[in-house]
């Protein structure tokens, strides 16, 4: 069975305590965990890091989120740096970067297509935040027939609520795998 570790939006602006939309602390304690799946995967594996990339400026001026959060993700900037990166670097697997400009990792990217190509039978999702960019990914994933699971130990977010719901509704919902591993 071939596998692929999603890490979702684990940078600087998500995760550090300075960073510009931080989940602080709830993202911080599950990198430990992170590392673990990391270095889990092995040679036939992929790990596929999907980060989100936003503009400044005029370019950024119709985009939904901005209506909704402060500026983050900025590309060319730390905010967009990987905070696993020396696990990322270390990592048996093969690694792919996916900028993404939406919640869901899917949207207008080549995710399903590197899936597919790879011929990738299970998709283990990871990152944050649980109840946005995550939950938007796995909903995609089920509406494509992409078969995923989700390490709960290896998401967190801004509220325990939101967290806990997004964990309820891929299992209850979407019928998903809700695990602490990668099996």
């Amino acid at each position: 069975m071939k596998r692929a570790l999603l890490l979702i939006d684990y940078i600087y602006d998500f995760v550090e305590d300075d960073g510009a939309l931080t989940c602080g602390k709830p993202a911080q304690e599950i990198k430990a965990n992170i590392a673990q799946a990391i270095a889990s995967l092995n040679e036939n594996d992929l790990l596929i890091i999907a980060n989100d990339c936003h503009e400044e400026g005029p370019a950024a001026a119709d985009h939904p989120e901005t209506k909704l959060f402060p500026p983050h993700a900025l590309k060319g900037t730390k905010g967009r740096s990987n905070v696993m990166q020396d696990e990322i670097d270390q990592s048996k697997a093969k690694v792919l970067y996916i900028d993404k400009t939406r919640y869901s990792a899917f949207h207008k990217t080549k995710l399903k297509k590197i899936l597919d190509k790879n011929k990738v039978d299970m998709v283990y999702l990871a990152g944050v935040c649980t109840d946005i960019c995550v939950l938007h990914t796995a909903v995609d994933a089920y509406n494509l027939d992409v078969k995923a699971a989700v390490l709960s130990s290896c998401t967190a977010s801004f509220s325990e609520a939101g967290h806990k719901f997004a964990l309820g509704h891929f299992k209850n919902t979407l019928g998903m795998n809700v695990t602490d591993s990668i099996e």
